[in-house]
């Protein structure tokens, strides 16, 4: 069950991402589909702790006549798997149709990531908010930059004047050229 205390739950459709992202499906198409799971999680998880989300990663049973299941991936993301009969479409869709009835006190947004035309029309119409998988893809990137230029080690400001710039003993033996010592 998915938490009401975060301002937005990012629903993604997981194989419609892995399909419409270019280094994804090179991903998958080189090293197999588990593979750009791994990728795609990995990413959502930077994403998602960066912008403060609930985010839920649904993918299709893939042909696999398995019970649906899912796994945590720390506080704010977990992975579903549908069962045998279900598509991640429906499992969205059932997911935005019934949240206001369960939540109804709470006014967190739901979001949807998909390319799927179809699917962005039926969420949109049970109040959710739209997101294409390009769109996400390049607030990922975004997102990842910001966090490297956060991480990066600052240097001191030098001054104005390029002597700051020069180490200790340079400095030293400029200023007694300069008093004459």
């Amino acid at each position: 069950m998915v938490s009401t205390t975060s301002q937005a739950i990012l629903l993604v459709d997981g194989y419609n991402i892995i399909g419409t992202w270019h280094g994804l499906k090179k991903i998958r198409d080189n090293n197999g589909l588990e593979h750009a799971r791994d990728c795609l999680i990995e990413s959502l998880i930077n994403y998602t702790g960066y912008k403060g989300l609930e985010t839920k990663i649904v993918f299709d049973a893939h042909y696999q006549k398995t019970p649906s299941y899912e796994e945590k991936y720390g506080k704010s993301l977990s992975i579903y798997f549908t069962s045998y009969t279900e598509t991640a479409d429906t499992y969205i869709e059932k997911f935005c149709a019934s949240f206001p009835r369960r939540n109804p006190e709470t006014e967190t947004r739901i979001i949807v990531a998909t390319s799927d035309q179809a699917q962005r029309h039926t969420v949109v119409g049970y109040g959710a908010e739209w997101m294409s998988a390009q769109r996400l893809e390049k607030e990922i990137d975004t997102t990842k930059n910001k966090e490297k230029r956060n991480l990066r080690p600052r240097q001191k400001s030098q001054g104005r004047f390029l002597v700051n710039s020069l180490d200790s003993k340079t400095q030293k033996a400029l200023s007694q050229m300069r008093f004459g010592i």
